[in-house]
């Protein structure tokens, strides 16, 4: 079993909330779980409608998968999500140049399987903060050729320019992990709406101060939202539990946006 906590704040300068997420703790066709967060991009609505319909068909894709294995179960999902994406940009003047990233996660027996496309972050938190997926970012790529140093990135004029996104092309490479963790371990899939706002440090510090996962989710949008809020902000906590604690999970299956 795990917990899972997930929110999403519209910030303080956005006019609309592009950010969505889904939290489900049961199984869901062959996975015995599953975790999404995107962060939508486009004009007016249309990143709202890439993001919502990404994860749903994300969703949809799982439930009905016949496969096992879950890199290609979550890769055909994403791959299925990218084209109805595509289709609807492609037919649509008012969704033209959409897309969204995406961030999905399986905990499955001590292992969490992440896929990746574009900026959202994935985190495993215990005695220190590790990010797990690396962005699919125009500062990224420009970090990884040794052009500017993560101090200069993280302010960099060109960040929020990602590199691959759902919904950009016919077809997206999706990154895929694999990661152990157990019950000292507490994940964070979040959009950039939170990490350009609090450093890392910081993210670590929230999450290991008192309180239940909702609550500390919720400090970590309040923190975000006190250093500027200039995007929204989606977060979404999970931690896999003992063996042998069970505890009642009042929402087990939930879709977030807030508006």
């Amino acid at each position: 079993m795990v917990n899972a906590f997930s929110i999403t704040d519209i910030g303080r300068k956005r006019q609309l909330n592009q950010d969505f997420v889904f939290t489900c703790v049961v199984p869901l066709g062959n996975l015995p779980n599953l975790f999404v967060v995107a962060d939508g991009m486009g004009g007016h609505k249309a990143g709202d409608y890439a993001s919502k319909c990404t994860v749903e068909t994300i969703v949809e894709e799982v439930a009905k998968s016949t496969k096992k294995e879950p890199v290609q179960i979550l890769d055909d999902a994403i791959q299925c999500a990218n084209r109805l994406i595509r289709k609807k940009s492609l037919e649509d003047i008012n969704l033209d140049g959409m897309g969204t990233t995406v961030v999905a996660s399986t905990y499955v027996d001590g292992i969490l399987y992440v896929a990746n496309v574009g900026d959202s972050r994935l985190y495993v938190i215990g005695d220190k903060i590790t990010q797990i997926t690396r962005d699919h970012s125009l500062v990224e790529e420009m970090v990884r050729m040794g052009g500017i140093d993560r101090a200069t990135a993280r302010n960099h004029p060109d960040k929020n320019i990602i590199t691959r996104a759902v919904g950009a092309s016919s077809s997206v490479n999706v990154d895929f992990f694999e990661v152990s963790i157990d019950s000292s371990n507490i994940v964070l899939m979040c959009s950039d709406g939170l990490t350009n706002m609090i450093e890392d440090a910081d993210i670590f510090d929230i999450i290991k101060s008192e309180g239940d996962l909702k609550q500390r989710a919720e400090k970590l949008i309040k923190t975000a939202n006190e250093n500027g809020g200039k995007d929204n902000i989606a977060v979404l906590l999970m931690q896999p539990e003992d063996g042998g604690t069970k505890k009642k999970i009042a929402d087990t299956l939930t879709f977030q946006k807030k508006s």
